[in-house]
């Protein structure tokens, strides 16, 4: 807004007196607001954005164009861009009531052009961005989104940003391997369980991690190891020689997170998951 100030003075008998001063401001003709439905973004995620624009003049605002940076920053003396638009996401509606919509130039930076906000109403837009290799994954990250709203009408281009971080939170997978493959009765087979973590995060206690698993046929006398450390009975798993059913104790086992690195060339982020391997060695049983 611009704000204005102003002072009196009174004079008397050769003197001045001045009074206090006085300030007001004058209402911009349009308020620009940009929110994101949610707080974090995920690698390969989408986030969604919503525009609000308010005319506050008597005059509709017609023709504004804005420009949607998509979270461009500065990288090896150019721009990279974390978030693409998600193409036909956008959506936009004039006081409650959506509308046919303008034209969108996808690319970096985003532009909408011909929008139009009727006097004393406002208009929303809508639209997805999906995250990819130029946000950074670690915990910590952020993206700084901003939207500049210009053409006549206006004094001066508005803009308004929204921030969104990186979700802190463990991405787990699991895969299961035999060694060996093909083995007589009564002879010793290993399972192998490689638990991997593609998050910013590492797994704790209080996620109670839990490895479960039925072996068929059922083994006798396992031994179990995490990382190379040996894990007891009852303390870190537990195991049924009848039915075969194993489960480690929950937060028995922890993932640390994975570690990121940002290409000093292309800046693009890539990940070295952290790691997790659970052995489990037993006899088959015979029948």
């Amino acid at each position: 807004m611009l704000t204005f100030t102003n002072q009196a003075a009174l004079s008397y008998r050769n003197r001045v007196r001045y009074s206090n001063l006085t300030t007001g401001q004058i209402a911009d003709a349009l308020t620009l607001s940009k929110t994101a439905l949610t707080p974090t973004y995920e690698p390969d995620g989408d986030v969604t954005y919503v525009v609000r624009l308010d005319n506050n003049g008597t005059a509709a605002l017609t023709d504004l164009t804005l420009t949607d940076d998509l979270g461009g920053y500065a990288f090896n003396g150019g721009t990279l861009y974390p978030l693409a638009y998600v193409t036909d996401s956008l959506r936009f509606y004039v006081n409650g009531v959506e509308q046919a919509a303008p034209t969108v130039t996808p690319g970096a930076p985003l532009t909408v052009s011909g929008v139009t906000v009727p006097a004393g109403g406002n208009a929303l837009i809508v639209y997805e961005a999906s995250v990819n290799e130029f946000a950074s994954p670690e915990a910590g990250g952020s993206i700084v989104n901003t939207v500049t709203a210009s053409g006549a009408g206006l004094t001066a281009p508005v803009t308004a940003s929204a921030t969104v971080t990186a979700a802190n939170e463990p991405e787990l997978t699991i895969a299961k391997s035999l060694t060996p493959e093909t083995v007589g009765a009564d002879r010793q087979i290993t399972y192998t369980f490689t638990i991997e973590n593609e998050g910013n995060a590492a797994t704790a206690a209080e996620d109670d991690l839990v490895v479960t698993d039925t072996f068929v046929p059922a083994l006798t006398g396992i031994a179990v190891s995490l990382n190379g450390t040996p894990l007891s009975q009852p303390g870190n798993y537990t195991y049924d020689e009848g039915t075969g059913a194993f489960a480690t104790v929950p937060g028995a086992l922890t993932v640390p997170a994975a570690a990121f690195t940002q290409d000093p060339a292309t800046g693009a982020w890539s990940a070295e998951p952290g790691e997790a391997v659970l052995v489990v060695t037993g006899t088959i049983q015979t029948v």
